[in-house]
């Protein structure tokens, strides 16, 4: 929040915008729970649901980025982005199948 007073505030309340190492340690975070989530999800069933997950990733992902009004380009990064979470935990989960 914008403030007047927030140079004479001590510690994280006297910066309005988060730093770049929040927003990407807060990313880090998402990403691991995301694909540790997927694993557990993947490695508890017998069938991958796999291209079942990607088509409801992609419809909620079109549901959820309509009321932003992002543009193409940002949407398919988006996409391109949590079809690679999926790749990544569908490909960890592999592994660790056949390591065992």
């Amino acid at each position: 929040m914008l403030s007047t007073e927030r140079d004479f505030k001590r510690g994280g309340e006297r910066f309005p915008i988060p730093s770049q190492g929040e927003v990407e340690g807060k990313l880090l975070m998402f990403e691991l729970v995301a694909v540790t989530c997927l694993e557990e999800l993947l490695a508890e069933t017998d069938s991958h649901p796999v291209s079942r997950l990607r088509r409801k990733l992609v419809r909620n992902l079109k549901e959820k980025c309509a009321p932003l009004k992002l543009c193409t380009g940002d949407e398919a990064a988006a996409r391109e982005l949590a079809l690679q979470l999926l790749d990544t935990a569908c490909k960890n989960t592999e592994d660790e199948r056949r390591a065992d």
